[in-house]
């Protein structure tokens, strides 16, 4: 744990807490609170970044501060939401496909790949567009795109564990499948499933604000990152900070879940 904690992971860190944080209490502690449900101030808009306005005001009025921030809670749910749905779709799987060696890792293995036949954007686009434009479908639509990469990390894995010595040992003494994927596989797979978790929560921010810019994620009057940058992308040129904060904390918060990923793989290489 204390080898996780280096500089560049722990500021990563340190980050992604602090913006959870505020965007849990922002309605609470921010003067222009009324603002996240969609209060309008007419005679404060477009006001450039000041003391009164951290990042400035949009054209309603809103104090972007307030709303960036509490825009942060709608992302992060969906980077979280669509890894764990990932993993609780694809990791039993690749368990199963692992231990199995027969028509059932065969039939999981040509479903995975048939998954994996499409590129990452356009399966979560079909599935949102038959869904409907909401922030729910685009979890389920990224979801059903990246649990085969889950299927493949633990079925790779399954395939090294099960042959070690201490998991033919509970075999020979009648352990179940059950208990060897519980006690010896999964223990033993969740470095690599931390590491694309992390690596991938930084992605589904990013292509969740990519389908709210094309108008299948969030909707109006929730608040997220892509959806801010989707609504005031027509003022940028006159109005610069009502898109460079929203897309700042957005680049960030990517970057600060990559920082970590790619630290856990360092780590996980050295302890091999």
């Amino acid at each position: 744990m204390n080898k996780f904690l280096n500089h560049k992971s722990r500021w990563g860190g340190y980050f992604l807490f602090l913006i959870f944080i505020a965007s849990l209490l922002i309605q609470y502690i921010s003067p222009y609170a009324n603002d996240i449900y969609g209060a309008v101030h007419f005679e404060f808009s477009n006001q450039h970044p000041s003391l009164k306005h951290w990042f400035g005001t949009d054209s309603a009025g809103r104090d972007v501060f307030t709303i960036t921030i509490k825009a942060a809670m709608l992302s992060y749910k969906v980077a979280l939401s669509v890894v764990l749905i990932a993993i609780i779709i694809g990791c039993p799987l690749g368990f199963i496909a692992g231990l199995s060696e027969n028509w059932l890792d065969e039939l999981i293995s040509r479903i995975t790949d048939g998954f994996l036949a499409f590129p990452p954007l356009i399966l979560p686009i079909m599935i949102t567009s038959m869904l409907g434009p909401s922030i729910n479908n685009v979890i389920v639509g990224i979801s059903f795109s990246w649990f085969p990469w889950y299927v493949r990390i633990a079925r790779s894995q399954t395939l090294i564990i099960k042959n070690e010595d201490y998991v033919l040992m509970s075999q020979t003494m009648g352990a179940s499948n059950f208990h060897i994927i519980k006690k010896h596989i999964i223990p033993n797979s969740l470095n690599p499933i931390l590491i694309q978790g992390s690596i991938d929560s930084g992605y589904a921010i990013l292509i969740a604000a990519g389908l709210s810019f094309i108008g299948l994620g969030a909707q109006p009057p929730q608040l997220e990152w892509g959806l801010l940058i989707t609504q005031y992308r027509a003022q940028f040129l006159n109005h610069w900070w009502v898109i460079t904060f929203p897309g700042i904390f957005m680049v960030l918060s990517v970057l600060s879940f990559n920082i970590i990923g790619d630290s856990l793989r360092n780590i996980n290489k050295k302890d091999q």
